[in-house]
C-alpha cells in the first residue's frame, strides 16, 4: 500500500482498523464493540482459563477429524472427475451446488441424524471443506499437460507410477485446495458448535454472549482467526515451494 509516495507494510491498514475499534469502543457507540485493549486484556483471561483448554481439545479432535476425511475424500473425488469425463458431468453441478449452497442451514439435519455431539461437528466441518477441495483437485488433474502423460507412457511407466506423476503435477492446485478447505474448516467447525451449543468453542460462545462478556467474545474470535490463517500460511508457503517443482514437468 503507498501513501503519498511512500510504501506502507502491509500491516498499516490493520493498525487503521484497530485504532477505529479502540475509538469506536471507548466512545461507546456500539455496546457489542469494546475498546480493542480491553479484547487484547481478556484475551489472557481466555488463554489461562481451563474451560478454554478443554474446548480447544474438543475442537481440535473434531476440526481434525473432520478435515482429514475431507481431505481423503475430496482428494479422491477430485481425480475422479479430472481423469473420468462421465463422472465429471455427473458431479460437477453437484460439487458446486454444494460449495456454494448455505451450509450453516444442514446442520439442524445433521444434529438429527448424528445427535448433540462431536459427530455433528465433525460431518459439518467435512460439507464445508471437501468440496472446494474436490474443485480444486480437479482443476490440477486436468490443468496437467498431455504430453507428459503420453511421455510417462512411452517410457513404460505403470498406472501407479503415472499416477504419482499425475499427483505431484498437480500438486500446487490440490495444496491450493487444502489451504481453502483448513480456512472454511474452520468456520464449520465454530458454526457446527454453535448450532450444537454445548461443547467446544460453540459453548464457550454462548457463555461469553449469555453473560454479555463482548471483551472475551471478541478475544476467541480473534483467537480463532489468527489461528486459521496460520495454518492457512503454513500450506501457502509450502504451495510456493511445490508450484516451482511441479512447473518444471509440465
Amino acid at each position: 500500500m503507498t501513501l503519498f509516495g511512500y510504501r506502507l507494510p502491509m500491516m498499516s491498514s490493520l493498525i487503521v482498523w484497530v485504532i477505529l475499534w479502540e475509538i469506536i469502543g471507548r466512545l461507546e457507540l456500539l455496546l457489542l464493540f469494546p475498546p480493542f485493549s480491553e479484547v487484547i486484556l481478556a484475551l489472557g483471561d481466555v488463554l489461562t482459563s481451563s474451560s478454554f483448554a478443554e474446548a480447544m481439545r474438543i475442537t481440535a479432535i473434531s476440526y481434525v477429524a473432520g478435515l482429514a476425511i475431507a481431505l481423503v475424500v475430496g482428494i479422491a473425488l477430485g481425480f475422479l472427475m479430472g481423469l473420468v469425463p462421465t463422472a465429471d458431468k455427473m458431479l460437477n453441478m453437484w460439487v458446486n451446488t454444494f460449495l456454494s449452497a448455505p451450509l450453516s442451514a444442514l446442520v439442524p439435519v445433521f444434529m438429527i441424524l448424528f445427535g448433540l455431539g462431536t459427530p455433528t461437528v465433525i460431518v459439518t466441518v467435512f460439507m464445508f471443506a471437501v468440496w472446494i477441495i474436490a474443485l480444486d483437485t480437479r482443476a490440477g488433474v486436468q490443468n496437467i499437460s498431455p504430453s507428459l502423460i503420453e511421455m510417462s507412457r512411452s517410457f513404460g511407466a505403470s498406472r501407479f507410477e503415472r499416477f504419482k506423476i499425475t499427483l505431484f503435477a498437480a500438486l500446487p492446485e490440490i495444496l491450493a485446495g487444502v489451504r481453502l478447505g483448513m480456512i472454511r474448516g474452520v468456520k464449520g467447525v465454530v458454526i457446527g458448535q454453535l448450532l450444537v451449543s454445548i461443547i467446544g468453542v460453540g459453548a464457550l460462545f454462548s457463555l461469553y454472549q449469555q453473560n454479555f462478556l463482548m471483551a472475551h467474545f471478541w478475544a476467541l474470535v480473534l483467537l480463532l482467526f489468527t489461528l486459521a490463517l496460520t495454518f492457512a500460511e503454513i500450506v501457502a508457503r509450502f504451495e510456493k515451494r511445490i508450484e516451482y517443482y511441479a512447473g518444471a514437468r509440465s
